[in-house]
C-alpha cells in the first residue's frame, strides 16, 4: 500500500512540474535557491559549494533545480532527444575482480560461465549491422587466463568484416587489465588499440571517484588516481570516452559533487568526454546490498536531482546526458529527460550486466519506439553517432503511426517495450 500511495504521489509531482513554467518556479524556491540558479542562468559556473546545497533540495526548490535544468538542456542542444542505434556485446562473464555491487561476473567453473568466440560474437555483429546498428558496445569480465593480446585481436576480427562499425569498446579497467597484460606502456597500448579499430571507450568502472567509497564497492578495482590517468591518456591520443557516475548505494551527496567536479576539470583540460551517464544503483542482487552496506537504489528525488545538477554543473562543457532506461525504466528516464538530460542511449539489442543486479526494464528498444517515448514528451527524436553527429531528425509524426501514446502508455505500465513481462 505504501508503495503504491508513493507512486500517486510521484506521478502527482511530475503533472505539477509539467505544469509549471521557468519563472514561476524560480519565484516558488527559496532566496538562496533562486539566487545560485538565476546566476547559473546568466552563465556562471556552478561551484562546489553551491552544487552541494542543490544536491539536498526538494519541493518547490526541486521544482525550480528542474526546470532551470530543462532550459539549460534547450540552450545546450535544442529540442531534440538523441538516441543510437546499437548492440551490447559482452564477451565473458568470468571475472576476479569480485565487485561487491556486481550481480554479473561469475567464476570459471559456474554452470553459467561463458565465454563468446569470436566466430559467436562477429555473428551477433552482422546481426546488429543487418539491423540499422552503427555501433558495437563490447565489454566483459576480468577472466585470469585471458590472452595478453585478446583486446587488440577482437577489435581485429570485427573491424576486418565491418570496416564501418564504430567500436565502443573496454572500459578503464579493462584497458588497466590489458596494460597489464602485455607489459606495454598505457600510451602506447591504447595507440595500439585504436590502430586496431577502437573508436571510443565507455567510462565505466568510476562508480564515485573516491577512493574510500571506491574501497567499500571493491577494494580489487582501479584506485581513482588510475581511472582518471586511463582517460586523461585515451583523451590525449584522440580516443574520446562517456564519463559515468554511478549513485544510490553508500555514497552521500558530496561525493557526488566531488565526481563531477573531478570530470569537470579533465573535460576543461582535455575536451574528451561526449557524454555524461549517471547510472543508478540496481541492488537486487548484489553482494553490496544484500551484506547492508548500501541503500536500496536511488529514489525518484535523487535521479531527477542528479541529471538536473549534471545539467547546471558541467554548463556546457559535458553537453551530453544521458538516461540509462535499463537502470531507469521509461517513465523515470523521460521525466530526467524533462529534467535537463537530452540523450536515450542506445537500443542495446542485449543487455546482461543491469539485468545480472536485478534491473527489471528489459534488455532492448526498437528506434521506433524510442521515437514514440520521446514525441509522447512533445520533443523531436533523432538518431546520432556515437560522437553525437545527427544521422537523421524524425520532425514529422507521419513514419510514426502514432507510436507516441501507446510508447507513453506502455513507460507508465513500467513494462519493457520489447514485451517482456517484468512486473
Amino acid at each position: 500500500m505504501h508503495e503504491l500511495m508513493q507512486i500517486e504521489m510521484d506521478r502527482r509531482e511530475e503533472r505539477e512540474m509539467r505544469g509549471v513554467g521557468l519563472e514561476e518556479a524560480l519565484r516558488e524556491a527559496g532566496k538562496e535557491v533562486c539566487g545560485i540558479l538565476s546566476r547559473t542562468l546568466e552563465g556562471r559556473e556552478l561551484s562546489n559549494e553551491e552544487a552541494l546545497l542543490l544536491a539536498g533540495i526538494d519541493g518547490a526548490d526541486l521544482m525550480a533545480l528542474v526546470k532551470t535544468a530543462d532550459e539549460m538542456r534547450r540552450r545546450d542542444c535544442g529540442p531534440e532527444i538523441t538516441y543510437v542505434v546499437n548492440r551490447n556485446l559482452n564477451f565473458t562473464n568470468v571475472c576476479v575482480v569480485g565487485c561487491a555491487f556486481c550481480g554479473f561476473s561469475r567464476g570459471p567453473h559456474a554452470k553459467d560461465a561463458y565465454f563468446h568466440s569470436h566466430e559467436t560474437l562477429l555473428g551477433k555483429a552482422r546481426e546488429a549491422m543487418a539491423l540499422g546498428a552503427t555501433e558495437l558496445c563490447i565489454q566483459g569480465g576480468l577472466p585470469r587466463d585471458l590472452d595478453a593480446f585478446y583486446y587488440r585481436d577482437l577489435l581485429v576480427a570485427i573491424k576486418a568484416e565491418l570496416p564501418g562499425m564504430h567500436i565502443h569498446a573496454f572500459s578503464p579497467m579493462e584497458i588497466a587489465y590489458g596494460v597489464e597484460k602485455t607489459g606495454m606502456g598505457l600510451r602506447e597500448y591504447l595507440l595500439l588499440l585504436k590502430e586496431a579499430g577502437l573508436g571510443s571507450i565507455p567510462g565505466t568502472a568510476a562508480e564515485i571517484l573516491d577512493d574510500g567509497v571506491r574501497r567499500a564497492l571493491s577494494p580489487n578495482k582501479l584506485q581513482a588516481s588510475q581511472w582518471i590517468e586511463i582517460v586523461r591518456t585515451a583523451h590525449g591520443v584522440g580516443i574520446p570516452s562517456t564519463s559515468t557516475m554511478m549513485y544510490g548505494h553508500s555514497e552521500q551527496p558530496e561525493h557526488w559533487v566531488r565526481h563531477m567536479s573531478i570530470l569537470r576539470e579533465i573535460q576543461k583540460e582535455t575536451g574528451g568526454f561526449t557524454e555524461f551517464v549517471p547510472l543508478s544503483f540496481i541492488h537486487r542482487k548484489t553482494l553490496l546490498y544484500r551484506s547492508g552496506h548500501a541503500r536500496a537504489g536511488s529514489t525518484r528525488r535523487e535521479d531527477l536531482i542528479v541529471h538536473a545538477l549534471a545539467r547546471l554543473f558541467f554548463g556546457g562543457r559535458i553537453r551530453n546526458i544521458q538516461v540509462s532506461w535499463v537502470k531507469l525504466g521509461f517513465e523515470t528516464s523521460l521525466e530526467c529527460l524533462e529534467a535537463g538530460a537530452n540523450d536515450f542511449g542506445g537500443t542495446l539489442m542485449e543487455e546482461s550486466i543491469s539485468k545480472a543486479a536485478g534491473a527489471m526494464y528489459g534488455e532492448s528498444v526498437t528506434a521506433e519506439q524510442f521515437r514514440g517515448l520521446i514525441r509522447s514528451i512533445g520533443r523531436i527524436p533523432a538518431e546520432r553517432t556515437t560522437g553525437y553527429g545527427i544521422r537523421r531528425r524524425y520532425s514529422g509524426e507521419e513514419e510514426e503511426g502514432g507510436e507516441a501514446g501507446a510508447a507513453r502508455e506502455e513507460a507508465a505500465k513500467g513494462r519493457a517495450l520489447d514485451g517482456t513481462n517484468c512486473g
